[in-house]
């Protein structure tokens, strides 16, 4: 898996708010990449107990639980996105919202320890799913959300995304 490699996708593959989560990864190592962040987000959480986690930069704003069950919620959208398109569906995805799935998810509730296990467990679904694309279908497309969007973006978008909250993580919490 270390050694998959994906070429960056073209501006042209998916919408433009996705562009800086594509640009959020170096290279085209995505194997690499998606086993990395694993750790890195892992040692970012470690120092945290359940009450910590709870800590919030601003009024309105997500708890790091909330930020953590976001990443997972995110992670299994746009991967079910990508198995989708990979697979020559071609039935146009619906959007989802991001600020009705948190509350639903009551993040809050849970053990720090919980969510992060199931992190660890949807990216190794992402990582067991992604090693099974063939390279041919990477550049298939499809629509999700009423844009365009190619599997190859997906990987990138999925990482990106990841690191996208990783930094909010170290800079405003």
């Amino acid at each position: 898996m270390a050694q998959l490699q994906i070429a960056r996708p073209g501006l042209d593959e998916t919408a433009p708010h996705y562009h800086s989560y594509i640009a959020a990864v170096p290279d085209d190592q995505i194997g690499r990449r998606l086993v990395a962040q694993i750790k890195e987000f892992d040692d970012l959480l470690k120092p945290l107990d359940n009450s910590a986690a709870l800590a919030r930069y601003a009024e309105g704003k997500w708890s790091i639980k909330e930020v953590v069950g976001h990443l997972i919620d995110a992670e299994r959208v746009y991967t079910y996105r990508l198995l989708r398109i990979a697979r020559g569906d071609t039935t146009p995805l619906p959007g989802f919202d991001e600020n009705a799935y948190v509350p639903a998810g009551r993040f809050d509730e849970r053990p720090l320890a919980a969510l992060q296990a199931e992190f660890r467990a949807v990216r190794s679904s992402t990582i067991a799913l992604v090693e099974g694309v063939r390279p041919e279908c990477w550049a298939l497309r499809g629509q999700a959300s009423g844009y365009t969007i190619s599997a190859r973006a997906l990987a990138y978008i999925t990482i990106g995304h990841v690191a996208h909250h990783l930094t909010v993580l170290r800079t405003r919490y």
